[in-house]
């Protein structure tokens, strides 16, 4: 199958033949791309290795299954690792002991000693614990309950002397126990190993061997780029450059060889960008699909919590007596924090008065006209005799007229009430005393009438209904729907046409 690039190449190729002249600058993308699929593939290869360095002591006994002899030449090469001195000869031991079976058989003399052998070699492994450097102990434990259950008894130390012993292997046949020993005992014994101490202290560790070339090679193409950038583009310095590819640093750092293996792991981030930039793997509607759903998580989960404590700060407010004060304190000395020296609300009022008077009112004085006229026939209709008295001659269309003039004259007199009201001092005053007279006996009236407390109580209630009916079922609810509208939200705006 032709690769990407060599489409793009034919393809190209194909329209200049059709008229198109195939540029250079086509040419040169087209190298681009191969350049930047080879480097992201190398991003990618530098990756597994580390990963595979970083899991290759918690699941060295996994390799050793499958891969046997590249596990222990790794481990050998660039690990420090070594056969363990007790338990390579513990089954050095056991192979010269079935080597002698077949030679002399088993009642032989040699056999015996080196069953004796075999028997305290035994005992010193459970009591010395070899497995332990290696941090396999849990492994000598799997050894003690296979050997317990075949002998059928509750000490490991008695079992294997049991098991090594001339009795039990001529009774329950040479044969049957040593395949049992090989199969599920040797193998758990070969997991053991010994891990050479380096000069600083810490574990031999010489991935970093590997990953160098890896860093050299990374950190000659940042500086090829940072150079390209610096001489094509002006006003463009190489600080720009290193913060446009900040995430290449990551490829550069040797974190092998500063003994922060685990940090390596960040090289995904810039492996992802490659891989995506480099067209290697689509990456862009996973991304997105990501994103959406994190925003749209975040987005219910934040409103939900912002209206419950919004709604739980009233509730404590209505409780400790907060909002009853300031609603209906007549107090004028109530201290009361202005950061403005306006009276904001009076300011407010006037604002609000002369948009009604001079913007709102005028333009809807016909339809208040029309109202009030109808209002006044509707009235003249249902007077006793008015229909007699409209059929007198030169009488018929009076109520119209006075109603037509009743409204005129309505109208007229309270848009200059009103109007009045604003643009007199007097008028504005007397208005406000009344607004201000009618607000005071309110609150005295709704303080003195022991109705504060069931106010309080109901409201209270209320809000708590509010935020189990409908807040509550938020994340519940609103989820899949928010979601969804912001995944048709997105192929919206997306959407081409």
């Amino acid at each position: 199958m032709e690769s990407a690039p060599m489409a793009a190449l034919s393809r190209y190729r194909r329209q200049s033949s059709g008229g198109r002249q195939f540029s250079k600058y086509d040419a040169r993308r087209v190298k681009s791309l191969w350049f930047e699929r080879v480097m992201a593939m190398i991003a990618l290869l530098n990756l597994l290795l580390v990963i595979l360095d970083l899991s290759y002591i918690p699941f060295r006994d996994f390799y050793l299954r499958w891969l046997p002899g590249f596990t222990t030449w790794y481990g050998e090469t660039f690990k420090g690792i070594e056969p363990h001195r007790f338990t390579a000869n513990y089954l050095a031991t056991v192979n010269q002991f079935q080597e002698q079976v077949a030679q002399t058989g088993l009642v032989s003399a040699e056999a015996q000693e080196i069953l004796e052998n075999l028997q305290t070699q035994s005992a010193d492994m459970i009591a010395e614990n070899p497995f332990q450097i290696a941090n396999k102990s849990g492994n000598l434990e799997r050894i003690k309950n296979k050997m317990r259950d075949r002998m059928g008894l509750e000490s490991a130390t008695d079992s294997f002397a049991k098991f090594w012993s001339y009795d039990h292997l001529s009774e329950a046949g040479f044969a049957g126990e040593m395949e049992f020993f090989n199969n599920d005992v040797r193998p758990i014994i070969e997991t053991n190993f010994f891990r050479r101490i380096a000069v600083h202290g810490g574990f031999v560790d010489l991935f970093w061997r590997i990953d160098i070339w890896f860093n050299l090679l990374f950190g000659l193409e940042l500086l090829a780029r940072c150079f390209y950038l610096d001489r094509r583009y002006k006003n463009f310095t190489w600080r720009d450059a290193l913060l446009w590819r900040w995430y290449d640093v990551l490829l550069v750092i040797p974190f092998s060889a500063l003994r922060l293996p685990w940090l390596a792991l960040a090289r995904i981030i810039p492996v992802t960008i490659r891989v995506n930039q480099s067209n290697l793997i689509d990456l862009d509607p996973t991304k997105d699909r990501i994103s959406r759903f994190m925003f749209s998580q975040v987005a219910v989960e934040l409103t939900e919590v912002v209206i419950l404590r919004l709604i739980d700060q009233v509730q404590s407010l209505i409780r400790d007596g907060t909002i009853t004060e300031a609603l209906l304190s007549t107090d004028p000395e109530r201290r009361y924090i202005d950061v403005s020296g306006v009276n904001e609300i009076e300011v407010l009022s006037q604002r609000l008065a002369a948009l009604t008077v001079y913007n709102v009112l005028p333009q809807v004085k016909p339809e208040v006209d029309a109202l009030l006229k109808h209002t006044i026939a509707r009235a003249f209709d249902q007077a006793p005799g008015y229909q007699g008295f409209k059929q007198l001659p030169g009488v018929g269309g009076l109520p119209d007229q006075i109603a037509q003039r009743v409204v005129a004259q309505i109208s007229a007199n309270l848009y200059g009430v009103v109007k009045g009201s604003v643009e007199n001092p007097e008028g504005g005053k007397l208005t406000q005393d009344l607004i201000q007279k009618f607000t005071d006996t309110f609150k005295i009236q709704i303080q003195e009438n022991e109705d504060l407390k069931e106010l309080e109580a109901l409201v209270i209630n209320f809000l708590e209904e509010i935020k189990l009916n409908y807040v509550r079922r938020l994340a519940a609810e609103d989820m899949d729907r928010l979601i969804e509208e912001r995944y048709q939200f997105y192929n919206i705006t997306q959407d081409p046409f």
